[in-house]
Order: C-alpha cells, then structure tokens, then sequence
C-alpha cells in the first residue's frame, strides 16, 4: 500500500479490476524486496518529473518469476528500461523475504533466499 501511495503515477493502475489489469492482484513478491522496488520507483519517478517530453510509465505487473523480480511496465524510455533490469538483476542477491544479501537456489522451485530464510 505505501508503494502504491507514494508512487500514484507509477501504479496508477493498482485500484483497476482484475480484467483490466494484472495490477489489480498487487505486488505478488515477498517483502524482502520492498527497498528494491521503492528505490527502483523513486528513480524512475524523479526522472520522469524532470522529463515531461517521456511517457509516465505504468506499472502493470510486479511479481517474482523464475527466482527473481520482474517488473513489466507501460511508457518509460532505454533509461528507465536499464533502471528496471538493474533492480530486476539486484533481486539475484537480495532475500525476497527479508531483504538481507542472498542468493539464487533451486530446490525444485527458483528463489532467493538468505540463510536465515531457507
């Protein structure tokens, strides 16, 4: 709720329904990566205010995928796309649910995961 709350313009599409949009399930990721994506919308927010000539983008999907963070948007340019594939490669090494350095595991399943959380 507060991602959603402190970047309106990014997840404009949070509160549309499930037929309009994959945003309408949430954030389906652990908490572990809350900072990750919190610093990924405060970039890409301060970026585009200060370009008016790129499109806003629109978040429409934040999810875990194959182990780690994929954040699939609307509008945004080659920077914010490289934003976006930095956060989604820092996910690797990043406990999805707690947030402590991790790493990549598959136990059948791919997750990222610290040594506290296996």
């Amino acid at each position: 709720d507060k991602l959603v709350q402190d970047y309106p313009k990014i997840f404009a599409n949070r509160n549309k329904s499930k037929y309009e949009s994959p945003m309408a399930w949430g954030f389906t990721c652990g908490n572990g990566w809350y900072n990750l994506i919190d610093l990924l919308c405060s970039n890409i927010q301060y970026y585009l205010d200060d370009k008016p000539e790129i499109h806003q983008i629109i978040a429409d999907q934040v999810k875990e995928k194959f182990g780690t963070l994929q954040f699939y948007v609307t509008g945004g340019n080659d920077y914010t796309r490289g934003l976006i594939r930095m956060a989604e490669s820092l996910s690797e090494v990043i406990c999805e649910n707690c947030g402590n350095p991790g790493k990549l595991m598959d136990d059948g399943w791919l997750k990222v995961r610290c040594e506290s959380c296996l």
